[in-house]
């Protein structure tokens, strides 16, 4: 069975974005210049950092229960528009049943005596073809339009497929927040 939409967000945002998960307690002491490495306010900050972090994560795993619950909601409100849909087809195709019973009635009761036939023969065949052109002018249309539809759900379940086995678009993604924990620390000395 594949994974839900919550599964796929949970694994791919809280999972790994623990602090531990992205830089170790060493390896953030390594940041830090070689004299500053024994000092316990390093700990304390990591330790801070990491409280941050898991605040972050449990907003991020209420945000995606929440986001959960609304799909819920939209799932059922699109349910309900196309059941709405269906029932108001069903009413015009009852309405036009009724519309040629009736025709048919008063085609029985009055007859056609008088009526002069709309087309003959020869004037049908041209009317025919123009009707079948713009019908197949619609289908490749509509083709067309099926196919940019196919591609762009072919992209999205490509995208989401990346997310379920942990393939990050941004294969620079621990050096950049190596990168900005650095940037952290040098706007932390130059408050000193």
């Amino acid at each position: 069975m594949a994974p839900t939409e919550s599964a796929i967000l949970h694994n791919y945002l809280t999972a790994p974005a623990q602090l531990p998960s992205v830089i170790s307690l060493e390896e953030f002491t390594e940041l830090f210049p070689k004299a500053q490495r024994t000092n316990p306010q390093i700990r304390l900050l990591y330790r801070d950092l990491q409280h941050q972090r898991r605040a972050l994560v449990d907003t991020v795993t209420e945000n995606i229960a929440v986001e959960e619950k609304r799909g819920k909601y939209i799932r059922r409100d699109i349910a309900i528009a196309r059941r709405k849909a269906a029932n108001e087809d069903a009413d015009q195709e009852l309405e036009i049943e009724r519309a040629v019973c009736r025709i048919r009635r008063e085609r029985q009761l009055f007859g056609s005596v008088g009526a002069d036939p709309k087309h003959t023969l020869n004037s049908i065949i041209p009317e025919m073809d123009t009707a079948v052109a713009d019908l197949e002018a619609e289908i490749q249309q509509l083709e067309a339009q099926e196919a940019a539809l196919l591609e762009s759900v072919k992209q999205t379940v490509g995208t989401m497929s990346d997310l379920r086995y942990g393939k990050l678009s941004n294969p620079r993604l621990k050096e950049d927040v190596i990168e900005g924990l650095k940037s952290v620390q040098d706007a932390c000395e130059g408050k000193r």
